[in-house]
């Protein structure tokens, strides 16, 4: 396992992208998941949001959560293969960089399910932005995979000198 980065004093942000979730039928709870990991690990988090399933809704809650953001924003929903999960496709029109290392992290770490993911991990200024699943349990195990080395992450993203 790689080496731990404490998260103290780094925000993170949530969004779920959900159909279900917006109209009402469904609850947030990979929204709740994700807010509950990032915050037992000492992630401060500023913001969760849900929005309709979509490139346009996904990429505009993107752009907005990420202006003037230094941190990371974790998405849940819309990476499988619905015709509506469009969560990676909208992540690539806000994304500079991306970073696909972490993208195959999540997906290594169920080798079963995980290998339908088609979640994206990319950077836009100083935010960091991850898609995990829609379930609960995928969110999970995807966050799980890459949240000991997202406070680096962030630290080299924000130019901030850093330990290798």
């Amino acid at each position: 396992m790689t080496a731990s980065f404490p998260a103290e004093g780094l925000a993170a942000k949530v969004l779920t992208a959900s159909d279900g979730v917006v109209a009402g039928t469904r609850v947030d709870r990979s929204g709740e998941v994700l807010v509950g990991l990032l915050q037992g690990a000492g992630f401060d988090v500023v913001d969760h949001r849900v929005v309709a399933d979509g490139v346009v809704s996904v990429g505009e809650a993107l752009r907005q959560m990420a202006s003037g953001f230094a941190g990371v924003i974790v998405t849940t929903g819309g990476t499988g293969f619905g015709p509506r999960d469009l969560t990676p496709e909208a992540t690539r029109t806000v994304i500079e960089r991306e970073a696909p290392g972490l993208a195959e992290a999540t997906r290594a770490i169920n080798p079963g399910p995980g290998r339908l993911s088609r979640g994206v991990a990319g950077t836009l200024d100083r935010a960091l932005i991850l898609n995990t699943p829609g379930s609960p349990k995928g969110a999970e195990e995807c966050l799980n995979a890459v949240i000991d080395v997202l406070p680096h992450a962030l630290r080299l993203l924000a130019g901030q000198p850093t330990e290798h």
